[in-house]
């Protein structure tokens, strides 16, 4: 039998994507690059280009990764409560890295496990309670660019310094043209990054669609 690698052995699939998962974390996106993660896996750049072969490669396996962490939910919850579920857990997976969602852009995300956590189930669920096929993804549709939204336009894990970049742009404008938002900053500025925002927003989309049967 064929030696196997000790460095593939170690250069994982989920070795690799939490590696990445730091790198981007504590260093931002810019950082993130196959020698880096060679570095910090102490393997050669070659490895890590032969699990994942180029950037795009490399985000899929991140993505994947944070799907495994994705609920299952047990069968018999309400559609309600099971979508809510869902997609609150997608939005605080996506809300820790937001770094990752910088580099995807606007990339698909089809892995197995996202399809298999996330995309599956949801339909399975909506199309249980009554609604069809077309109606179903395009209810999934609307909760999953809500969240991805929600989750990419702030940095919610730096929301102090978030608020006061706003604040320092908002408070440049010219009050004549911007009366609300010059006048307003202590009533504008929290809602930048109150999840609560969010929330609300996924439980207001929830009832607007929720299935007669539901």
């Amino acid at each position: 039998m064929p030696r196997r690698s000790a460095a593939l052995d170690r250069a994982t699939p989920d070795a690799i994507a939490v590696a990445a998962l730091r790198l981007i974390d504590e260093e931002g996106p810019d950082a993130l690059s196959f020698r880096a993660l060679a570095d910090r896996l102490e393997v050669s750049h070659a490895t890590v280009q032969r699990r994942c072969t180029d950037l795009a490669g490399l985000l899929d396996l991140c993505t994947e990764h944070l799907a495994g962490q994705l609920p299952e939910i047990p069968d018999g919850t309400g559609w309600a409560e099971a979508t809510e579920q869902r997609f609150t857990a997608l939005y605080r997976l996506l809300t820790a890295h937001p770094g990752l969602l910088v580099l995807r852009g606007g990339r698909p995300w089809l892995g197995r496990r996202l399809l298999a956590r996330l995309v599956e189930p949801a339909l399975a669920d909506s199309t249980a309670a009554g609604m069809t096929p077309a109606e179903a993804m395009t209810v999934y549709r609307r909760m999953y660019l809500l969240t991805l939204g929600s989750a990419a336009f702030v940095d919610h894990r730096d929301p102090a310094g978030a608020t006061a970049a706003s604040r320092a742009a908002l408070a440049a404008l010219d009050p004549e043209r911007f009366p609300v938002l010059s006048s307003g900053l202590a009533d504008v500025l929290p809602a930048l990054t109150d999840h609560e925002v969010y929330y609300g927003a996924l439980r207001q989309l929830i009832e607007a669609n929720r299935p007669a049967a539901a």
